[in-house]
Formats: structure tokens, sequence, C-alpha cells
């Protein structure tokens, strides 16, 4: 069973193309105008093992906030076309993990229904060429994308980078575990709904 999607998104201000293997083995390709961006997203297919191949374009002269949120979305999509039906998955994914003082537990389900948490205070700075405000804009508009609730919460951390870098892989991590097949569910939904669709 191919789980597997390619998808594209062109707006006045960006353009985004995603292609997604979710049984992949964490190879990559990724460009993007940000290159903080371009480092949280390999991240995202190395610790999450998922094939990945991103070319996203977008109006930076202005800001990266076009750019984040429009790429997180169309991940989003990308992610929840691939599952399909989402028979056979374990549905629910979690991890805490540390980088160095920092640490983040990130919890998430894939319900069909978006809801997100960001409890995750930094200072509006940024970090290379990234505001750290743009990750909450990226994971809330992956939620959007995906259908998925999305729970962050930051245990412990200072230097900026360590927390933004170990959200994502974290995050990562909890997509992972998500998204497998789980060879005792026979194929059913996970659900007594009999659906995740919305």
């Amino acid at each position: 069973m191919s789980r597997r999607a390619e998808l594209e998104r062109k707006t006045s201000e960006t353009a985004i193309r995603v292609a997604l293997d979710l049984d992949g083995r964490g190879q990559h390709a990724i460009e993007t105008p940000l290159g903080f961006l371009t480092h949280m997203v390999e991240q995202l297919s190395r610790h999450g093992l998922f094939d990945l191949e991103v070319h996203a374009e977008g109006d930076v002269h202005i800001d990266g906030h076009h750019t984040t949120e429009d790429l997180a979305i169309t991940l989003g999509k990308a992610f929840a076309e691939a599952l399909g039906d989402k028979k056979g998955v374990r549905r629910y994914g979690w991890a805490t993990l540390p980088m160095d003082e920092a640490c983040v537990t990130c919890a998430l389900d894939l319900s069909g229904r978006t809801f997100f948490v960001w409890e995750v205070p930094m200072p509006k700075a940024k970090v290379g060429d990234f505001d750290t405000e743009l990750a909450e804009v990226f994971f809330e508009g992956f939620a959007r994308g995906a259908q998925c609730n999305l729970h962050f919460h930051l245990q412990a951390g200072d230097n900026l980078h360590h927390i933004i870098e170990i959200c994502f892989k974290a995050f990562a991590k909890s997509l992972r575990q998500a998204t497998e097949l789980d060879p005792r569910a026979a194929g059913a939904v996970p659900s007594t709904k009999g659906t995740l669709t919305d």
C-alpha cells in the first residue's frame, strides 16, 4: 500500500511543492529561502523517517511569515492525503525530548479535528534568518493542514535555537509514532466512530 502524496500550493505570496513518503528512510531534499526553516524541516524528515522533498519560494523580502505558514499548511495536507482513511494507524503520538538545557513535550492526535496548543514561551528574536514566533506559526499551520490535535509544552530551556529545534525533533518522533501502521489493528480505523475524517 502506497502512503505517498505530492501537493503544490501557489498564491501571490508563495509557491510551495511537497512530495512525501510516510514509509521512507529519512531521505530529504529541502529548499526554502530561510536557512533555519530548511534545517528544521530536515529534522522532520530525518527523525520521523519520512522521505521528503520540499521546494518553497516566498516573499521573504517582507518577512518569513507567509513562506513558513504556507509550507506548513501544505505539509499538513500532504500528510493527511498520504494517510488516506487512516486505517491501521496508531493515531496518537507523543515524545518528550531533551537538547542540552532544553526539553520539550509534543503530543498529537490524528483526529480529523484541528486543535493547537502552544505552551512554549519565547521572546521575540531571531535565530539566524528565522523569527522565533514563526515556530508557532509553522506548527499551527501544520495542525490546520493535517486536521490534527497538536500540543507543545516547554519543560526547560534558555537557548532559542535549542528550544525550536527540539520542538521539531519531538514533533517528528510524535508524527512518526502516530502515522505508523499498528500490526495489531488489522487495518481498522482507530476510533469507535469508525472514521477519523471529521
